[in-house]
C-alpha cells in the first residue's frame, strides 16, 4: 500500500518555490543526538550504553572478563549490539571515556600504541639552530620531544590508573592477519616501551605526552589528556576492560583465542527487541504498542532469510511512531520495506 498522506514530507520534489519547511523537522531519534540533544565535546558513541538491553549470559561473561583480567572477544552479526556492551559497562562502573580503536586492513600494533612525529620535531630543531641567538651562544636547542608523541587508544588503555580503563577494538577481523598475534605480548604483560623515550631516559626521565582521550564531559578520564611517562615505559596498574568485536569474517589463531574470553552475541528475539524499542521510544511505545509489535513480528520472521540489524527496525518504528507512515497494512508499506532491506544485497 502506498502512503497517501504526504503532509509529513519536508522535501516535495515538485519544483516548488524554495521554502522553510525544514524548520518543521521533529527532534532526532534518541540514538542520533545532535545540537541541543548532545553535549559539546561529548563522545556520541557513548549514548549506546544508556539504552542497551543486556542479557544474563552476556552479564556473566563481562564479569568473568573483569575478574580474570582477560580481553573479551565478542562475535556476532552486525547490529546485535557488540560495541554497545562496552559503553554500558563504562557507564555503570564509572570508568570514564571508552577508548575507541577501529581496525582496518592497514592497522598495525604501533598505530594503537603511539605515534611519533619525527619530521615535525626535526623541522623545529632546524629552525631553532638557525636562530641567531642560538648560533651566537653555541647552545643547542632543547626540543620538547613530548610534543611530538601521541598515545593511541591501545597505549592509553594501559596508562596507570586507580581503576581499569576501557578499550573497544572494533572489527578486529578486518585487520591484518598478523595483528592478533602482535597483540599477545601487551595483552599478557600489560606494559610497553616507547623507544624514542627509552633512549633519553637517563637525561630526561619524565616526559609529558598527549593521550587518546578526547571526551571533555568525562571528568574521570579528562584529567589524563596529558600524561607523564616515566623512564620511557607504560605499565598498567589495573588491566583495562578490553572488548574486541568481530563480525565472524575470519578465524583467529589459537594462541590469541586462548588469551581471550569469547562471547557469541545471538540475534535478538521478540522479547529482546520489545525491551530495546521500549527503552529508545518510551512515549511512542505506549501509544503505538500494537503497531510496533506487528513490525517486530515481521522483522523477526524476515530475519530468518535476510541479514537485518536492530538499527533498521528502530528506524522503521521511529517513522511509524512519528505518524510518518500509515498504520494500516504495515507489512506492505514501501518505505518500511526500503528501511528493512537485506544488508547482504
Amino acid at each position: 500500500m502506498n502512503n497517501t498522506n504526504n503532509d509529513w514530507k519536508i522535501f516535495k520534489g515538485n519544483n516548488t518555490q524554495p521554502h522553510d519547511e525544514v524548520k518543521k523537522l521533529p527532534p532526532p531519534p534518541s540514538w542520533r543526538p545532535f545540537g541541543k540533544d548532545s553535549k559539546t565535546g561529548e563522545d556520541r558513541r557513548k549514548k549506546r550504553g544508556e539504552t542497551f538491553q543486556i542479557r544474563e549470559d552476556e552479564i556473566e561473561m563481562i564479569n568473568a572478563a573483569l575478574y580474570l583480567r582477560r580481553p573479551l572477544l565478542i562475535t556476532g552479526k552486525p547490529g546485535t549490539g557488540k560495541s554497545s556492551i562496552v559503553y554500558a559497562v563504562a557507564k555503570e562502573l564509572k570508568l570514564g571515556e571508552v577508548l575507541y580503536w577501529p581496525i582496518n586492513t592497514r592497522t598495525n600494533l604501533k598505530d594503537g600504541l603511539y605515534n611519533y612525529d619525527a619530521i615535525s620535531r626535526l623541522q623545529e630543531a632546524q629552525q631553532e639552530t638557525q636562530n641567531d641567538s642560538f648560533i651566537k651562544s653555541g647552545i643547542k636547542p632543547n626540543i620538547d620531544i613530548g610534543k611530538y608523541i601521541t598515545l593511541g587508544p591501545l597505549g592509553t588503555a594501559f596508562l596507570p590508573s586507580d581503576r581499569p580503563r576501557v578499550l573497544l577494538v572494533d572489527e578486529i577481523d578486518k585487520g591484518d592477519i598478523d595483528l592478533p598475534n602482535d597483540l599477545l605480548t601487551i595483552l599478557e604483560e600489560g606494559r610497553f616501551e616507547i623507544p624514542e623515550l627509552d633512549r633519553i631516559k637517563e637525561q630526561i626521565p619524565e616526559v609529558n605526552v598527549r593521550s587518546a582521550y578526547n571526551d571533555e564531559t568525562e571528568g574521570i578520564t579528562k584529567k589524563d589528556k596529558i600524561f607523564k611517562i616515566t623512564n620511557g615505559s607504560v605499565n598498567c596498574d589495573h588491566f583495562p576492560f578490553v572488548v574486541l568485536t568481530s563480525n565472524g569474517e575470519r578465524d583467529f589463531p589459537p594462541a590469541f583465542l586462548r588469551r581471550c574470553l569469547c562471547l557469541n552475541m545471538k540475534p535478538h528475539d521478540k522479547n529482546d527487541l520489545d525491551r530495546i524499542i521500549a527503552a529508545h521510544l518510551v512515549d511512542e511505545y505506549k501509544t503505538k504498542k500494537e503497531d510496533i509489535k506487528i513490525l517486530i513480528d515481521n522483522f523477526v520472521e524476515e530475519s530468518q532469510n535476510k541479514s537485518l540489524s536492530t538499527d533498521q527496525l528502530l528506524n522503521a518504528i521511529f517513522m511509524l511512531c512519528k505518524g510518518r507512515i500509515s498504520n494500516k497494512e504495515i507489512s506492505e508499506n514501501k518505505l518500511i520495506k526500503n528501511l528493512l532491506q537485506n544488508l547482504e544485497e
